[in-house]
Order: C-alpha cells, then structure tokens, then sequence
C-alpha cells in the first residue's frame, strides 16, 4: 500500500470515528457532516469525495458498529466463555451484564437507527439487516445445539435480547441476569424430545 493509500485509508478512518461517536451516542439527526469535515481536518467537498451522501457515511458507522459490537464483543466474547453452543448462547447475557454496567453503555445502535429513522428509510432497513446478522449468530448456535424450530428460537432469544438492552436503558441493571433467567426456559423448550419434537 503506497503512502497515499494510507493517507486515504487515515481520513476515512478519521470521518467514521467522528460520526461512530456521534451516531452511537445522540442518533443519525445529530449528525452535522460539516462538524465532521472539520473534526477531520478536511473540508466538506473532500468527505463527500468518501461519503457522497450522509447515508453512505452512517452505514460506514453501522458497518464498524457491527465489527466492534456484534463481532468484537457479543459473538466473541460470548464465544469464548462457554465450551458447549448452549453455554455461549447464555453467555450473550453475561457479556451483557458486563456492558450494562459500563461506563459507556449507549444501548444497540442498530435499534436506535431503526426507530429513529423508520423500516421504510434506507438506514432503518440497514439496521434491520445488521439485526438479521445478530440473529443468525443465535441460529447457528442453536443449530450446533440440535435445537428443534430454529427460526422460531433464534426470533425468541433476539427478542430477550432486545428488550434486555431496553430494559438497561431505562434504568435497570439486572436486566441481563432477568432475561437469562428466561433464556434458560427457552433452550428448555426448544429441547429436542426422543420422536424429534419440542418438549
């Protein structure tokens, strides 16, 4: 990679660090792209040169909220906390107990898009897919576990993932540890019987 390459690589980097920190934080309607070309030490033609539309630029955002939440925290860590596929699915929910309490705790930047922009806008259809992605980390898990009605289990488990993070934002602490509780009696119910059928 040649200098320049690197240089390009450096603003891009620069511009979706400054929008990551607005967008997790305040919403899409908070985002001020001529702020960022100055936090970037650029002007506003140069960003657009890399973010031809404010859209582009906060799917950018969803795309490195993606890589360090979903990936670098909740599928990870929750991964390496349990030795059995069941284990690291009940594990999201300690690694969630852990985020709850943090400091910067800003709840799932992929929901707050959704509801702030709408289904029908394209960065709300984003984050629906960024959701779907979330969900298919449950699924196969649950597949690996020999779970019966995977769909209707990866959509349950997502729900209390949901509500959970919800839950924390409004206050409560032990929201992790409520909707673990209730995980357990999911995996319970999506136990595979001796004919093949949920128990």
């Amino acid at each position: 990679m040649t200098i320049t390459d690197n240089s390009v690589v450096s603003i891009r980097d620069r511009i979706v660090g400054l929008a990551y920190d607005v967008v997790t934080r305040q919403g899409v309607r908070a985002l001020d792209v001529h702020a960022i070309a100055a936090g970037a030490g650029i002007t506003y033609v140069e960003l657009q040169q890399h973010f031809p539309t404010t859209i582009d630029l906060v799917r950018a955002v969803l795309q490195r909220r993606e890589r360090l939440w979903t990936f670098g925290l909740i599928e990870e860590q929750s991964r390496r906390r349990g030795e059995t596929p069941e284990q690291q699915l009940l594990a999201i929910f300690d690694v969630f107990d852990e985020w709850f309490a943090a400091d910067d705790f800003n709840a799932c930047t992929f929901i707050n898009v959704l509801l702030e922009m709408g289904a029908d806008h394209p960065l709300g259809r984003a984050g629906i897919e960024h959701l779907q992605r979330i969900r298919d980390i449950v699924r196969y898990r649950a597949e690996r576990a020999g779970l019966s009605d995977i769909d209707d289990f990866a959509r349950s488990w997502h729900l209390l993932m949901k509500g959970a993070i919800i839950a924390a934002a409004e206050g409560d602490l032990l929201a992790a540890r409520r909707a673990k509780k209730m995980a357990r009696m999911l995996l319970e119910a999506h136990h595979p019987t001796a004919d093949g059928h949920p128990t």
